[in-house]
């Protein structure tokens, strides 16, 4: 496989700017762009709050799973990952063995500013949704730290983040091709 065909996964919390940046990635590259939520949502004919209120959280965790193993492309795509994807059991080293994964990370102060302007997040559906950004953030984070690259998205014009990501994923594709080819 030629590295400039390697897939891109962009992983981290709700908020850090998957979905924009993984588009103008996309755009940038004359990759397919794929969001897991929208697939999942489009797959199901429900939303995601859908899906949580009517088949509960393991169910939509099982459909997560079912898109990393066979849900997308294996080359020239660039997907956003929702943010509990790569929290499953598994589903990170699914993803990288597939192509490169990078994380956005934002504070969490950004995280609840970029939440808080959309109602469709069903784990933010409680009394104190900042609470809960922290308590998820701080079980998530450390597996966020091990998926790739991190790359911050705080106050950075869109056009620095999605070059930065670039030069990450250009440079890792490289590798992701040598490691596969060594074996």
């Amino acid at each position: 496989m030629n590295a400039a065909d390697v897939n891109l996964y962009l992983v981290g919390f709700m908020g850090t700017g998957k979905t924009t940046i993984g588009r103008a990635v996309a755009a940038r590259v004359g990759f397919q762009f794929i969001d897991s939520d929208h697939q999942i949502e489009r797959e199901q004919a429900k939303t995601i709050p859908e899906i949580f209120a009517e088949k509960g959280e393991a169910a939509f965790r099982a459909m997560e799973r079912a898109f990393v193993v066979e849900g997308h492309p294996g080359t020239r795509a660039v997907v956003a990952c929702g943010g509990g994807l790569v929290v499953q059991p598994g589903n990170l080293s699914e993803l990288q063995a597939r192509g490169v994964v990078i994380c956005l990370h934002a504070s969490v102060e950004s995280i609840l500013a970029r939440t808080s302007r959309f109602r469709h997040r069903p784990l933010l559906e409680v009394e104190d949704p900042a609470a809960r950004i922290r308590e998820l953030y701080a079980v998530r984070a450390p597996i966020y730290r091990r998926a790739g690259s991190m790359i911050l998205t705080d106050a950075r014009p869109l056009g620095d983040i999605v070059n930065h990501v670039l030069r990450a994923w250009r440079h890792e594709a490289k590798d992701w091709v040598r490691q596969r080819s060594a074996t």
